[in-house]
């Protein structure tokens, strides 16, 4: 591969159409043994910097095929984003992964060295790295946590603080999924998270823990809010986000939907519309999730047809993969025991007898008991009396303690100590028949109170679990007022929170849509790029395995690379020269460059693709990716279901009731 500096097709050219739709596969970099799931050039653009499952970061030169240095990471988990320290003499490089653990690591130092430099200040996966122009020393980091954090190597080169907030920049309260910085007004930040929004920050009005300035607050600094329309009540997560070279649009990648761009200047957007009576159905029942596992990638790839179309050609199931037909499989299981549950709604639902010995039930009973020194009464521990629990223990004191409604649970096998105890049943002998009890409390000179039970020992056995079965109904139900308070509480903060925001950021610019960029499919991962290419190309990966290619300023379809046997996650124009680095689900590098004598677009293909593609990224809206663990308990879960319900179909059939 030769340096396109001195190419036939001048660099001015890199406008035109014909520019684009002369690209060919030129080399391809065998460097790693996973998905490479981050891409970057130098600043001279005579190296890649890459990243990967294998947990790797690679320094390769694309025009010799050479690797200059090949690193073992400090990463136990999949390695996001890696990026070079600008004017670092790409030494340094600072890198994240699914772990949500970042390393700075130093290419000349030894890797017992690197290890150390490590912040561990997210938890969560840590999706990007973003470095500030022209700044050795400063970089940015997003993840799953809900928070951009900023960090100067020039205080610290490491941190292991547990739960550590030090560096904490913006909290979104939303999983924070990518981050842009403006290149010609470096602060400005553009933050991509789960809700469907985008956000800019003027850093200047921003500050951490560790800076002595840290507001606290999601809604400092924004001065963007941006949300398509439709999307203002949906969770669609942003998997990219990218300033243009002036610096006056942003790129935006949805999971789910579709790429759009917006002018950050921009002001003119629509009062956000509430969701349509469909929307709310839709919300009101959310659809039974289909089940997909992972590293189960058959819906993916030049070859991946919708599975509408593979019934019409009358596919079977050889043509599917195992993991497909096993995911199909207990989707249907799960939904028939979703239906049969509903249909089973109004039946009544037999309780297990053994419920007050349940461990819930067990730590609310009483810890212990003892004969009073006088010999003629007992006491039973209790909680201390605060809060509701003292307004429960005094006001029976004034009233007999009569049985319990409940017969079934009165009527309990064992106390808790595994004491047998008499039933108590309409027929009992009068020595065996719940007495009244008079209750008086007492915290006199001792540190827990105590309850004092005047009976007779022949009744004791018996009144004692009355009373704890008592005092357990009580705890359970306090537990459960407590528990529905917390929750109420918790959503009435949320809502306080929300409005509060909203009320704050009425002054914010809100951008409309300028340009939708679609027939792309991007639901399968979410490292996903989209990316300008010089002033009129808009570029994406898709999980068909093929490289987008659109006019920027018509959104009108121009080219269509196939780039990977699976998913094209990563772009990255060169710096300079017309070349293009891809990478993806394949566990290679592929450098794209003009060298097509004449230039084609096979516009049929293209629309082929994009038809199924449409229908395909409406299969999988509704689809979740689970561990094979997963799949196999739920399988075996819903076998033990299956098998309960026929032992209860058989039950009654006899006359016999199914205590399951």
């Amino acid at each position: 591969m030769k340096r396109l500096k001195n190419c036939s097709l001048p660099l001015c050219s890199t406008g035109r159409r014909e520019f684009v739709q002369r690209l060919k596969l030129e080399a391809t970099l065998n460097v790693h043994d996973g998905c490479v799931n981050t891409i970057s050039w130098n600043d001279t653009g005579e190296y890649i910097l890459s990243g990967s499952d294998d947990t790797f970061l690679v320094i390769t030169n694309p025009y010799n095929k050479k690797v200059k240095k090949s690193i073992r990471s400090g990463h136990r988990a999949n390695i996001f984003s890696a990026k070079f320290m600008p004017h670092t003499n790409d030494q340094e490089i600072i890198s994240c992964s699914g772990d949500g653990i970042i390393y700075y690591t130093h290419t000349e130092k030894s890797p017992e060295y690197n290890r150390q430099c490590q912040f561990t200040c997210h938890y969560g996966t840590a999706y990007e790295i973003m470095t500030v122009p022209n700044d050795p020393y400063t970089f940015l980091s997003c993840g799953e946590d809900g928070t951009v954090r900023w960090f100067d190597l020039r205080t610290k080169t490491s941190c292991t603080k547990e739960d550590c907030k030090d560096d904490i920049l913006i909290n979104c309260r939303r999983a924070a999924t990518s981050i842009s910085i403006s290149p010609l007004v470096p602060y400005y930040l553009a933050v991509g998270c789960s809700d469907s929004s985008v956000r800019i920050y003027d850093r200047r009005m921003l500050g951490t823990r560790a800076t002595g300035n840290y507001m606290g607050r999601g809604t400092t600094g924004m001065c963007v809010r941006f949300v398509p329309a439709h999307l203002s009540n949906k969770s669609c997560r942003v998997t990219s986000l990218c300033y243009s070279e002036d610096g006056q649009e942003v790129l935006v990648s949805y999971s789910s939907d579709y790429i759009y761009l917006f002018d950050p200047k921009d002001d003119q957007a629509r009062e956000l519309k509430g969701p349509s009576e469909e929307r709310r159905e839709e919300l009101r029942q959310p659809p039974v999730k289909r089940l997909r596992l992972r590293g189960d990638w058959s819906d993916t790839g030049p070859r991946a047809r919708p599975e509408s179309e593979r019934e019409r050609d009358g596919e079977q199931s050889p043509n599917v993969s195992l993991m497909q037909r096993m995911s199909d499989m207990l989707s249907r299981w799960f939904e028939e025991a979703s239906e049969a549950q509903s249909s089973r709604g109004t039946r009544p639902q037999t309780r297990p007898r053994g419920e007050a010995s349940s461990p819930v039930a067990a730590a609310a009973m009483p810890k212990s008991t003892s004969s009073s020194s006088s010999g003629s009464s007992s006491t039973v521990t209790a909680p201390p009396p605060s809060s509701s629990a003292s307004v429960e223990s005094s006001a029976p004191s004034s009233s007999p303690l009569t049985s319990s409604p409940d017969s079934e649970q009165r009527s309990q096998d064992t106390t808790t100590t595994g004491t047998p105890t008499p039933t108590a049943t309409p027929t009992s002998e009068p020595a065996l028949s719940e007495p009244v009890l008079s209750l008086h409390y007492s915290s006199e000179g001792t540190t827990t109170s105590t309850i004092k039970l005047d009976f007779t020992d022949e009744c004791m056995r018996l009144c004692l679990f009355v009373v704890r079965l008592k005092f357990t109904c009580w705890f359970l139900l306090f537990v459960r007022r407590s528990a529905a308070a917390r929750i109420q509480e918790l959503f009435r903060r949320r809502k306080e929170r929300r409005e509060m925001e909203e009320s704050e950021t009425q002054n914010i610019r809100r951008p409309s849509v300028k340009m939708v960029y679609k027939g792309h499919r991007n639901s399968r991962t979410m490292i996903k790029e989209s990316c300008f290419w010089g002033k009129n190309f808009v570029m994406s990966g898709s999980d068909c395995g093929h490289i987008f290619i659109w006019d920027r300023h018509t959104a009108e379809h121009l080219m269509l690379l196939e780039a990977d046997n699976h998913v094209v996650n990563c772009l990255q124009p060169h710096p300079y020269d017309p070349i293009l680095a891809s990478s993806g689900i394949d566990y290679d590098i592929k450098i794209w460059s003009p060298l097509e004598e004449s230039s084609s677009f096979d516009r049929v293909l293209a629309d082929e693709v994009i038809t199924r593609n449409e229908l395909m990224l409406e299969e999988t809206r509704n689809t979740i990716t689970v561990p094979a663990s997963f799949m196999l308990r739920m399988l075996a879960s819903l076998n033990h279901i299956r098998s309960d319900r026929l032992e209860g179909d058989r039950s009654e059939g006899s006359g016999q009731e199914n205590e399951d």
